[in-house]
């Protein structure tokens, strides 16, 4: 499946601008992690951009990401790409065993977080976000309460990589898309 084909695959399923906004934030992460370990980044961005488009469509615990699963099978998705969608959702029961999958499971609350940090700076600018920043709103469990911050810190934990080291990553991918983000 090409990018285009893709986004032609998420829209058709995800109306809703917040959705979209987050499938792109989610894909400028996995790019970026795909190039930092040395992978070719346009699967992983494929990834990014496909990991929640059932949910619109498919919200509960017992269809979302599996609906989506079944419709990427059927469209002849690799494996490899379909198991790291289904292992960025807990409730799923699948193991994160590739670096795709894990980095999925990594960037994808983290990324929601990163917006909220952004969208309560005066500017809502994500240019002014630092990961200083976003570890300080993590200890604020009432700020974003439905992001699991959980999720964020066994993301990085499970990529080996240093909680303020991930968070940078990401908030750097999202910066260089920030336009699209509205950010």
């Amino acid at each position: 499946m090409t990018r285009e084909q893709a986004w032609e695959l998420l829209n058709e399923y995800t109306k809703r601008d917040g959705l979209i906004k987050h499938a792109l934030a989610v894909e400028a992460a996995m790019r970026a992690y795909g190039e930092k370990f040395g992978e070719d980044p346009e699967p992983w961005g494929i990834v990014g951009l496909l990991h929640d488009f059932d949910y619109e469509r498919y919200p509960s615990l017992d269809d979302h990401p599996q609906k989506g699963a079944e419709i990427l099978r059927e469209k002849g998705l690799p494996l490899e790409w379909i198991m790291a969608i289904l292992g960025h959702a807990r409730h799923a029961g699948v193991q994160r065993e590739s670096l795709m999958a894990k980095t999925l499971y990594a960037v994808d609350e983290l990324t929601g977080f990163i917006v909220a940090v952004a969208l309560v700076r005066p500017s809502k600018k994500v240019a002014e976000v630092t990961a200083k920043s976003v570890k300080k709103k993590m200890k604020d469990k009432a700020f974003a309460a439905a992001v699991n911050r959980e999720d964020i810190q066994q993301g990085a934990e499970e990529l080996g990589v240093n909680l303020d080291e991930h968070i940078t990553t990401v908030i750097e991918a999202m910066q260089g898309i920030a336009d699209r983000l509205g950010l």
